[in-house]
């Protein structure tokens, strides 16, 4: 298969595009999501603020449907995700299952993209960058 441009360049042409690959990737049992990026963002939110509330608020979302996303994994995983830091007030943290589950998550996300970004370098006419290749200047 050929990954030549879809037309000639020009001399004066702009550079062609070079398209940002994006996944949606997530495990499902019966139809009812297990865990996904955003499970592991929400879980990752909580390891940085300590709090659920703050990992919710952090992520746009409302204490309650971060809440109702976290039980609905647990409960999917048969598996405790956070633990209770001490009292109410002390917020909750990671499980050493929960800092499992999101790292495994995360490190096969990473590299399901790179296979995706290296397989487009071979089916399409033209180069593409792995998301976050866009940080830098926000572009």
């Amino acid at each position: 298969m050929s990954t030549s441009p879809l037309r000639p360049a020009q001399a004066d042409a702009p550079p062609p595009p070079r398209p940002t690959v994006r996944l949606h990737l997530w495990l499902e049992e019966d139809g009812e999501m297990v865990f996904g990026m955003g499970r592991a963002m929400l879980l990752l939110a909580i390891d940085e603020h300590g709090s659920l509330k703050k990992a919710a608020e952090a992520l746009g979302m409302s204490y309650r449907a971060a809440w109702g996303k976290l039980k609905q994994t647990e409960t999917a995983l048969g598996l405790r995700l956070v633990e209770k830091a001490g009292s109410n007030r002390e917020g909750y943290r990671l499980t050493t299952t929960g800092r499992e589950a999101m790292d495994r998550f995360r490190a096969w996300f990473a590299t399901v993209e790179r296979c995706a970004v290296e397989s487009a370098a071979t089916v399409l006419p033209w180069p593409v960058r792995q998301f976050e290749d866009k940080v830098p200047d926000g572009k």
